[in-house]
C-alpha cells in the first residue's frame, strides 16, 4: 500500500513561489497516475494537476496551466508542486493523491477525486494581496 506524506506549505504574498512536495513510500509501480489536489473552506475539492509518473503526460486544471508544474524525482520517491505567480485565490490545503485513473484504461478524467486510491493529509498553502 502507499503512503503519502505532503509538506512544504507555508505563506507568502500574491506573485510569489512555493513547491508542495509529497514523499510517496511502499510500491507505487514503475508508472502511477499521481494527482494534487486543493480544497478552499466552503468549496468542493478540485483537481489543480497530474502525471503519470514515469515520463508519462500531465494534466493541468485550465485555472494553473502556464503557472503550475507537477514532477517527479524518481530516485527520491517524491512528487513536487511547483507554483509561480500565486494568487489569493490559489489559498487552499494541498493534497497529494495516488492511484488515480489518468494513463489507465480507467474512463474518468484525471481530476475525478474519487478516483483516487490514496491520499495525504494535506499541507495549506496561504497567499495573501
Amino acid at each position: 500500500q502507499v503512503q503519502l506524506v505532503e509538506s512544504g506549505g507555508g505563506s507568502v504574498q500574491a506573485g510569489g513561489s512555493l513547491r508542495v512536495s509529497c514523499a510517496v513510500s511502499g510500491d507505487a509501480g514503475s508508472s502511477t497516475c499521481m494527482g494534487w489536489f486543493r480544497q478552499a473552506p466552503g468549496k468542493e475539492r478540485e483537481g489543480v494537476a497530474a502525471m503519470i509518473t514515469g515520463g508519462g503526460s500531465t494534466y493541468y486544471a485550465d485555472s494553473v496551466k502556464g503557472r503550475f508544474t507537477i514532477s517527479q524525482d524518481k530516485a527520491k520517491k517524491m512528487v513536487y508542486l511547483q507554483m509561480n505567480s500565486l494568487k489569493p485565490e490559489d489559498t487552499a490545503v494541498y493534497y497529494c493523491a495516488a492511484e488515480g485513473p489518468c494513463g489507465t484504461v480507467v474512463p474518468l478524467p484525471w481530476d475525478y477525486a474519487a478516483a483516487y486510491k490514496q491520499w495525504g493529509q494535506g499541507t495549506q498553502v496561504t497567499v495573501s494581496s
